[in-house]
Parts: structure tokens; sequence; C-alpha cells
């Protein structure tokens, strides 16, 4: 199993869209057996997920994702745990663990809309995530 970790400066980066970096973890009977940090090289929102992928990716864990993101990595077959900060070491312990605290509607409060940023669900310019595709 590998799992990649959005990463910047030891830390679990808050955009996956905007990461630079990858740590990657190869696991096996339940524990890591190696990590190394990946660059993107520069591959933006879309190229990502094929990018994850290609490096045979099972799960990503990262904070802040957006819906067409979601989407690339659901469609790649990437088990997604987003909404996540602090320690990638400690993120992957978790998860392997089973303790990992996650948040399944991750916010895709990166985007603007009508001048406000927005978080999953009706947030009052007459549609919801659902209707724009965040989910």
């Amino acid at each position: 199993m590998k799992i990649a970790v959005t990463y910047q400066n030891g830390e679990i980066f808050q955009h996956f869209g905007h990461t630079e970096q990858f740590k990657i973890y190869t696991v096996e009977d339940g524990k890591i057996i190696s990590s190394e940090v990946v660059d993107t090289n520069g591959s933006g929102h879309g190229a990502l997920a094929g990018l994850l992928s290609a490096l045979g990716i099972d799960a990503l864990i990262c904070g802040g994702i957006g819906g067409g993101a979601r989407m690339a990595l659901a469609e790649a077959g990437i088990e997604l745990y987003g909404g996540v900060s602090g320690s990638p070491d400690a993120a992957v312990d978790a998860l392997l663990d089973g303790t990992l605290g996650f948040d399944p509607n991750v916010k895709c409060d990166h985007h603007d809309h009508h001048g406000e940023g927005h978080t999953c669900g009706d947030h009052g310019c007459g549609h919801t995530c659902s209707d724009n595709g965040c989910h």
C-alpha cells in the first residue's frame, strides 16, 4: 500500500491543488517500511490525481481540497482523507491504527463565490456544493 500526504516544511500542506510536494509512504503489513518526498514539478489541480495514480498511490491525506480534485481522485480509485493538519508521520500512523481524525466532507473553501469563501453545504448564494460539483 502507498499513502501520499500533501507536504510543506514538515507539515501537512493545506491546499491540495497548490502542493509542491508529497510525502509518500510505503506500507506493508500495517507498518511504514519507507518514505520519500516527491516534487510535483509544478503539476496543478488536474494533473495531481494523475501523478498520484502513476506513483501507485492508494490513499491521500491532505488539508483542503476542491470538488474537481475530489472527483479526479475518486475516478483514480484513491481514498481521500481530507481536513487533516499537523505531522504527516503522525497522520499516517493514525490512519494505519484506525484513529485518524479526518473530515469526509472537507471544506473546499479556497473557492470564492460572490466575494465570500464558502464551505460545503448551503452558503447563501443560491446554490449548494452539490450544485457546483464539490462532491
